[in-house]
């Protein structure tokens, strides 16, 4: 199964939404298959974040992903990746479509409730920078047939 990276951000978690937040997705038929609760640092938010460290609003991004704790959590499925990423919306939450986290419960760019990652490639090196390898359980938690057809297996 594929596996991505969702974190649920500090305003998530100051708003109480990790509950709603990891019932959407395993009701959507992800699994979660590692999970925990971790104080970002600077030094692992410069790698997350490598791709923005020049633009203006970097260290805003910073003090956001530090204000609190974050859970970070490795869900697996059939294009995985894909799913958690459509299921968070557009980054802006003004601009992301109803029905998605962000479309429901944000209104801010940054104060966004979830991190999704965007990519297979990406999944996999941002789920190793946040997971030891025995922190990734595969097992069997419902019948694969009641989300995914036959073929799809």
């Amino acid at each position: 199964m594929e596996k991505t990276l969702v974190i649920i951000k500090p305003c998530g978690i100051r708003r109480g939404l990790i509950g709603e937040v990891l019932l959407r997705f395993e009701r959507r038929g992800l699994q979660v298959s590692g999970m925990k609760m971790v104080q970002l640092t600077e030094d692992v938010l410069r790698e997350h974040y490598s791709h923005l460290v020049q633009r203006p609003y970097y260290q805003r991004i910073v003090d956001s992903m530090m204000f609190t704790p974050v859970i970070v959590c490795c869900l697996s499925g059939i294009e995985a990746v894909h799913i958690a990423h459509v299921m968070a919306g557009s980054t802006n939450g003004r601009e992301a479509a109803p029905g998605t986290i962000r479309g429901d419960y944000s209104v801010s760019i940054q104060e966004n409730i979830v991190h999704t990652s965007d990519s297979i490639e990406n999944a996999k090196i941002e789920i190793k920078r946040f997971f030891k390898p025995e922190e990734i359980f595969e097992f069997e938690k419902f019948a694969k047939s009641v989300f995914y057809s036959v073929d799809e297996l």
